[in-house]
Protein backbone atom coordinates (compact mmCIF):
# COMPACT_ATOMS: atom_id res chain seq x y z
CA UNK A 1 0.00 0.00 0.00
CA UNK A 2 1.08 3.68 -0.41
CA UNK A 3 2.12 5.47 2.21
CA UNK A 4 -0.56 7.53 2.48
CA UNK A 5 -2.24 6.81 5.86
CA UNK A 6 -2.86 3.41 4.54
CA UNK A 7 -4.84 4.33 2.11
CA UNK A 8 -4.86 1.91 -1.26
CA UNK A 9 -3.56 4.17 -3.95
CA UNK A 10 -4.50 4.38 -7.64
CA UNK A 11 -3.60 5.35 -10.88
CA UNK A 12 -5.09 5.65 -14.54
CA UNK A 13 -2.62 6.34 -17.54
CA UNK A 14 -4.14 6.96 -21.17
CA UNK A 15 -2.29 8.82 -23.81
CA UNK A 16 -3.82 12.47 -23.76
CA UNK A 17 -5.02 11.82 -19.55
CA UNK A 18 -8.00 14.22 -21.21
CA UNK A 19 -10.93 11.78 -21.12
CA UNK A 20 -10.58 8.10 -20.06
CA UNK A 21 -8.02 8.61 -17.33
CA UNK A 22 -9.72 11.90 -16.22
CA UNK A 23 -13.60 10.21 -16.00
CA UNK A 24 -11.79 7.10 -13.75
CA UNK A 25 -9.90 8.90 -11.47
CA UNK A 26 -12.91 11.21 -10.90
CA UNK A 27 -15.08 8.83 -10.18
CA UNK A 28 -12.95 6.65 -8.19
CA UNK A 29 -12.18 10.30 -6.08
CA UNK A 30 -15.66 10.91 -5.71
CA UNK A 31 -17.13 7.30 -5.35
CA UNK A 32 -14.53 6.41 -2.38
CA UNK A 33 -15.59 9.06 -0.59
CA UNK A 34 -12.15 9.36 -0.34
CA UNK A 35 -10.80 6.60 1.18
CA UNK A 36 -8.64 5.90 -2.16
CA UNK A 37 -5.64 8.32 -3.42
CA UNK A 38 -6.46 8.56 -6.59
CA UNK A 39 -3.89 9.76 -9.66
CA UNK A 40 -3.98 9.87 -13.44
CA UNK A 41 -1.63 11.36 -15.91
CA UNK A 42 -1.02 10.41 -19.80
CA UNK A 43 1.55 9.80 -22.21
CA UNK A 44 1.40 12.46 -24.30
CA UNK A 45 -0.63 14.66 -22.45
CA UNK A 46 -3.39 16.91 -24.11
CA UNK A 47 -3.65 20.54 -23.65
CA UNK A 48 -6.74 20.71 -22.08
CA UNK A 49 -9.66 18.00 -20.97
CA UNK A 50 -12.02 16.92 -23.24
CA UNK A 51 -14.88 19.58 -23.20
CA UNK A 52 -17.31 16.69 -24.24
CA UNK A 53 -16.21 14.57 -21.51
CA UNK A 54 -16.16 17.61 -18.92
CA UNK A 55 -19.85 18.43 -19.57
CA UNK A 56 -20.69 14.43 -19.73
CA UNK A 57 -19.21 14.52 -15.86
CA UNK A 58 -21.28 17.24 -15.24
CA UNK A 59 -24.42 15.51 -16.14
CA UNK A 60 -23.40 13.24 -12.83
CA UNK A 61 -22.76 16.15 -10.97
CA UNK A 62 -18.61 15.99 -11.17
CA UNK A 63 -17.27 18.78 -12.26
CA UNK A 64 -13.72 18.47 -13.82
CA UNK A 65 -13.20 21.85 -15.54
CA UNK A 66 -10.29 22.22 -13.32
CA UNK A 67 -8.15 19.15 -13.43
CA UNK A 68 -5.15 19.65 -16.44
CA UNK A 69 -3.82 16.67 -18.08
CA UNK A 70 -0.53 15.16 -16.93
CA UNK A 71 2.73 13.74 -17.66
CA UNK A 72 3.09 10.59 -17.04
CA UNK A 73 5.91 9.72 -14.77
CA UNK A 74 7.38 6.30 -13.41
CA UNK A 75 7.58 8.18 -9.73
CA UNK A 76 4.12 7.96 -9.60
CA UNK A 77 3.49 4.90 -11.25
CA UNK A 78 5.72 3.83 -8.66
CA UNK A 79 3.72 5.14 -5.76
CA UNK A 80 0.36 3.77 -6.71
CA UNK A 81 -0.67 0.62 -5.71
CA UNK A 82 -2.82 -0.39 -8.47
CA UNK A 83 -2.12 1.51 -12.59
CA UNK A 84 -4.89 1.08 -14.59
CA UNK A 85 -3.95 1.64 -18.40
CA UNK A 86 -6.46 2.66 -21.01
CA UNK A 87 -5.26 2.19 -24.42
CA UNK A 88 -1.49 3.42 -23.52
CA UNK A 89 0.30 1.04 -25.07
CA UNK A 90 3.70 0.20 -23.74
CA UNK A 91 4.60 3.37 -22.55
CA UNK A 92 3.58 2.16 -19.07
CA UNK A 93 6.89 1.96 -16.53
CA UNK A 94 6.50 -1.70 -14.87
CA UNK A 95 7.47 -1.90 -11.50
CA UNK A 96 7.47 -4.94 -9.38
CA UNK A 97 4.74 -5.35 -6.61
CA UNK A 98 2.53 -3.13 -8.64
CA UNK A 99 -0.79 -4.28 -9.52
CA UNK A 100 -1.40 -3.38 -12.96
CA UNK A 101 -4.60 -3.69 -15.18
CA UNK A 102 -5.62 -2.59 -18.85
CA UNK A 103 -8.79 -1.38 -19.21
CA UNK A 104 -9.89 -1.92 -23.18
CA UNK A 105 -12.32 1.12 -23.86
CA UNK A 106 -13.43 3.45 -26.92
CA UNK A 107 -11.22 6.79 -26.66
CA UNK A 108 -13.88 9.48 -26.22
CA UNK A 109 -11.40 11.95 -28.53
CA UNK A 110 -13.44 14.24 -30.78
CA UNK A 111 -16.40 12.65 -29.80
CA UNK A 112 -19.55 14.60 -28.97
CA UNK A 113 -21.47 13.88 -25.01
CA UNK A 114 -24.01 11.05 -26.73
CA UNK A 115 -20.70 9.13 -27.70
CA UNK A 116 -18.73 9.71 -24.53
CA UNK A 117 -21.99 9.08 -22.47
CA UNK A 118 -21.76 5.13 -22.60
CA UNK A 119 -17.59 5.20 -22.14
CA UNK A 120 -18.65 7.13 -18.89
CA UNK A 121 -20.81 4.59 -17.49
CA UNK A 122 -18.55 1.64 -17.97
CA UNK A 123 -15.87 3.76 -16.30
CA UNK A 124 -18.30 4.38 -13.19
CA UNK A 125 -19.37 0.73 -13.54
CA UNK A 126 -15.59 -0.52 -13.75
CA UNK A 127 -14.15 1.82 -11.09
CA UNK A 128 -17.12 0.85 -8.88
CA UNK A 129 -16.21 -2.80 -9.41
CA UNK A 130 -12.00 -1.77 -8.80
CA UNK A 131 -13.57 -0.22 -5.78
CA UNK A 132 -15.38 -3.34 -4.09
CA UNK A 133 -11.97 -5.35 -4.73
CA UNK A 134 -10.26 -2.66 -2.77
CA UNK A 135 -12.55 -3.04 0.09
CA UNK A 136 -14.15 0.32 -0.16
CA UNK A 137 -17.48 0.53 -0.46
CA UNK A 138 -18.82 3.14 -2.84
CA UNK A 139 -21.00 6.34 -1.77
CA UNK A 140 -23.82 7.58 -3.70
CA UNK A 141 -23.10 11.18 -6.21
CA UNK A 142 -25.08 13.90 -4.80
CA UNK A 143 -27.53 14.86 -7.43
Amino acid sequence: MSENAGRPSVMFVCVHNAGRSQMAAAYTHHLSGGAVEVRSAGSAPADTINPAVRDAMLEEGIDISAEKPKILTPEAVQASDVVITMGCGDVCPFFPGTRYLDWQLDDPAGQGVDAVRPIRDEIKSRVTGLLSELGVTPVELKD
